[in-house]
């Protein structure tokens, strides 16, 4: 079981050999006090969950950004090992805004970075999906806890809420941003947003209220160039 364990991880990190993970060495990590086989198991953990978080056309994602690499070991710096395997864990930090046009690679980006994180084997339990969606799934309808749904989106550790302004402005839309993006404001919780809205336009899409928390809240990188989908690379 040690054994499959230990491929298993080695399956998924073989194919981003250039990040180099947190932990190689388990016994090292041994003698440093922590419980290499709680270790292993959650590291693997870690890999498969993100894995399934990610999407198909997305699944070899890597972020290659300077600064979206600088917001991820901001991440990697504030996170806390955990008291038996010592594998770090992801609970508060910066968030990221991903500015630019149709097909610049912000959803790319963004799922790179989660991505990177399941590599160096840092716990972020992230939860994905484009915004549009994460409103499909609250309106209210039979048999459909609304409150409890956002509750699900609100508190994960680590949210990535794609194609944020994309959605036809209501007066729920609205309410829901303002919710969705001050709860996570209050208790620093580490967002990844993006957006095609010019950043001048930002607040007129989505509100100024919620517009100057973001800008607080978040790095924001504005990506530029030609549509990566008209070239046949994702985006």
């Amino acid at each position: 079981m040690h054994d499959s364990r230990l491929e298993a991880i080695a399956s998924y990190r073989d194919a981003f050999p250039h990040i180099t993970p947190l932990i190689t060495d388990w016994s090292a990590h041994e003698n440093q006090g922590a419980d290499s086989f709680h270790a292993i198991k959650e590291t693997l953990g870690i890999l498969a969950t993100t894995d399934q978080a990610i999407p198909l056309r997305y699944k070899r994602a890597d972020a290659t950004d300077p600064q979206v690499l600088a917001w991820i070991d901001e991440l990697v710096e504030g996170a806390s090992p955990a008291r038996v395997s010592g594998v770090r864990k992801v609970s508060t930090g910066p968030s990221l805004l991903l500015l630019g046009p149709t097909g610049t690679g912000k959803t790319f980006q963004g799922y790179g970075a989660i991505r990177r994180l399941s590599i160096l084997g840092v716990n972020a339990s992230p939860s994905a999906a484009p915004i549009a969606d994460i409103y499909a799934k609250m309106r209210p309808r039979h048999q459909v806890d609304s409150e409890e749904v956002f509750e699900s989106y609100a508190h994960t550790p680590l949210l990535f809420a794609d194609d944020l302004g994309a959605a036809k402005t209501s007066e729920w839309v609205e309410e829901v941003n303002m919710r969705l993006v001050n709860y996570r404001y209050d208790r620093q919780l580490p967002t990844i947003f993006t957006s095609n809205v010019p950043p001048k336009e930002l607040g007129a899409k989505i509100g100024e209220r919620v517009a100057s928390r973001l800008i607080e809240m978040c790095r924001t990188v504005v990506l530029k160039g030609d549509d990566r989908r008209r070239q046949g690379r994702a985006a």
